[in-house]
């Protein structure tokens, strides 16, 4: 009798093991709605059948490269490889959940700062692509051990097998997809989600993990699916979504300038768009994004998430980047789940801003209140008149304190032009936090910045509101009294490919007139070599049939305690595109102003300039204009319609996938 009850337990088991782990379609008859897509389904229900694949120690933290059981799909298992971080020994921990971003891979270096900072960590590597190990564990640096396998799906990213990219709203049947109709479970969101759901049941039945005290956190693609999957698992406590998750615009774009106008697309939008997903967020969750990120258009978010309750949301935005962030906002990422994991923080409220029109002056102002809970360190305000999200310029209003709000005056060159603004208000960071451990590319910092809602006006109010047209055009771009507050920082602490750009040229109140110079002072005690670098007509805002271009001069500067003037005409930019030998006619189409001791034309570029080392101070003063006339007033160009728009964010993300292999 055992023998036979033995042998009925293996065919079971044998059966079960190739158990759908979602419920196979009845007919033709796919979700219609974000409930009934995760209708039925259990995260917790299968076995996740863990294979510890290997497992070192770095500074007293326990690093396992795991790999866990996604589901059965097709009568196939796909399984999902993950870098696991923990201090060792450690009990009752809070845990992170860590998605990475498109093209990319399961993060090392993040585990293992998380696991330095007191959580348990895990990073999937939902993309599939090579997983960063230290050089003792792989002498290529890369795991050469069984990895993430789909099965007979694909959810990789790039696409690997399946040439058809199902991140997109395309929910049409393939032989790599799940269901044999078009459904939203074709959608590879849907797909990775179910690997992210996994993934939290993997932390709660880790024996080291407090199952109660789970967050998520991700950038760009991450981003997206840390928003969603804080919507549809009740076992998240916090989110950080970083550069994705903003949704998409179904309404009239008179109502939101700026926003890109979605084409309507019924399955997509009931049930993979984040605007199915924003509504259902009830645990606390912090938006981290840049004012120009191209991922996560800020107009959108300000939109979709505006009723997001108050008490559990909080904003960090960086002005002038495009998917990245300083310090102090990044920094508000760990602080966040100090509060919520760990209840060792409490963050002040969110600063509120308004927009008042009635003065005499006809002058729109704003006026910042902060939460005065903690010492605050700064107020800043910042706003735009462009309605091109992503090349726009954020001008720095010069806010003073009356009591406890801060007012600005936000003067308008052009009634035709919208306006964008929000306000960041600093903190100091406390001691204890500011040496915690950090993963490459991330620092500390003194403070820590925390953003009001963004607040949009379009030029319909400035006539209701007797409004006026009182700004005039400045020759004077940046006099150095405020050493690079308007500009983006990148690779500041790397002397060979340091950067600062700016879009302040983009703004009609500092684009050049035609036929002027453009002029600076800079600071260089020793030999160095300068590149200075104009874009123009990035991300095709002025012309969508010409691509951007950069225009290049490479300047020599002598070792000198004395400040050196530089001075750029049209004629001393030459254009890096090898198909175009014609100097720029004038500045109108200016997006970007770079400077850079290296220039990297690429490769089917016809510049290439590598500067050794810079050496000394990197400081200028007097940016300007000199000559010239003011003609015309020049357009800040034009939201691009959503097929513009699409071209150009696949180019941005071939372009930032080539960058990463590049190293």
């Amino acid at each position: 009798m055992k023998s036979i009850s033995a042998t009925i337990l293996a065919l079971l088991a044998i059966g079960n093991l190739h158990a759908e782990s979602l419920t196979p379609l009845s007919g033709d008859n796919p979700p219609q709605t974000l409930q009934a897509l995760w209708n039925g389904y259990d995260p917790t229900a299968e076995p996740l059948e863990i294979e510890n694949l290997k497992e070192w120690t770095d500074e007293g933290i326990t690093v396992r490269l795991v790999r866990y059981k996604i589901g059965v799909f097709k009568g196939t298992t796909s399984t999902m490889a993950a870098i696991y971080a923990f201090p060792k020994g450690g009990s009752n921990l809070p845990a992170l959940l860590h998605l990475h971003g498109g093209g990319q891979s399961a993060s090392l270096h993040g585990p293992i700062a998380d696991a330095k900072n007191g959580y348990a960590s895990l990073s999937i590597n939902w993309g599939g692509n090579p997983i960063p190990v230290p050089n003792s564990v792989s002498p290529t640096n890369t795991w050469q051990g069984p990895q993430t396998d789909w099965g007979k799906l694909d959810a990789t990213h790039p696409p690997k097998r399946n040439p058809v990219n199902h991140f997109t709203p395309n929910f049409k049947p393939d032989d790599f997809t799940l269901d044999a109709v078009e459904s939203p479970r074709n959608s590879n969101w849907f797909l990775v989600l179910v690997a992210a759901r996994r993934a939290i049941t993997f932390l709660e039945q880790q024996p080291e993990v407090d199952p109660s005290r789970i967050a998520v956190y991700g950038h760009s693609m991450g981003g997206k699916l840390t928003t969603n999957l804080a919507a549809i698992d009740p076992r998240v406590k916090a989110a950080v979504p970083s550069c994705g998750g903003s949704g998409d615009i179904d309404t009239s774009l008179s109502e939101i300038p700026g926003g890109i106008k979605t084409p309507p697309n019924p399955i997509h939008d009931a049930c993979i768009s984040d605007n199915a997903h924003i509504p259902r967020i009830s645990r606390p969750i912090l938006w981290l994004s840049p004012t120009n990120d191209f991922h996560a258009i800020i107009e959108h978010m300000a939109w979709n998430w505006r009723k997001v309750p108050d008490p559990i949301l909080r904003l960090s935005i960086t002005p002038h980047r495009n998917h990245v962030h300083d310090n102090s906002h990044s920094l508000t990422q760990h602080l966040f789940f100090e509060q919520h994991l760990k209840q060792s923080f409490t963050f002040p409220k969110s600063p509120q801003l308004t927009l008042s029109t009635g003065n005499p002056y006809g002058i729109p102002h704003l006026t910042a209140t902060p939460d005065l809970s903690a010492p605050v360190k700064s107020v800043h305000i910042y706003y735009s008149i462009d309605p091109h999200p992503t090349t726009r310029f954020w001008r720095h209003a010069i806010a003073v304190k009356s009591g406890n709000q801060w007012s600005a005056p936000a003067p308008l060159i052009s009634l035709d032009q919208p306006l964008f603004a929000f306000a960041n208000v600093s903190y100091e960071t406390p001691a204890i936090y500011q040496n915690i451990a950090r993963p490459p590319g991330s620092g500390n910092s003194e403070t820590y910045s925390i953003s009001s809602r963004v607040i949009t006006a379009s030029p319909t109010l400035w006539k209701s509101e007797n409004i006026r047209a009182t700004d005039i055009p400045d020759r004077m771009i940046d006099s150095g009294s405020h050493p690079w507050r308007d500009w983006s920082l990148s690779n500041w602490d790397h002397p060979p490919l340091w950067s600062a750009q700016t879009a302040k040229l983009k703004d009609p109140k500092w684009r050049g007139p035609d036929g002027a110079k453009l002029v600076f002072e800079i600071q260089s005690t020793a030999e160095n070599t300068l590149a200075i670098i104009i874009t123009t007509n990035a991300w095709g805002v002025y012309d969508n049939k010409l691509p951007p271009s950069d225009h290049v001069t490479i300047r020599n500067l002598k070792a000198s305690p004395d400040w050196q003037t530089v001075t750029i005409t049209l004629q001393d930019l030459a254009p890096n595109n090898p198909e175009t030998s014609t100097p720029l006619a004038n500045w109108r189409t200016v997006t970007d102003l770079r400077l850079s001791p290296s220039y990297n034309g690429g490769p089917d570029g016809r510049i290439n300039r590598t500067g050794k080392p810079w050496q000394g101070p990197r400081t200028i003063r007097n940016l300007r204009w000199e000559g010239g006339q003011y003609t015309t007033t020049h357009p800040v160009g034009s939201p691009l319609s959503p097929e513009d728009h699409q071209r150009q964010f696949n180019d941005a993300i071939n372009k930032s996938l080539k960058s990463e292999k590049s190293g």
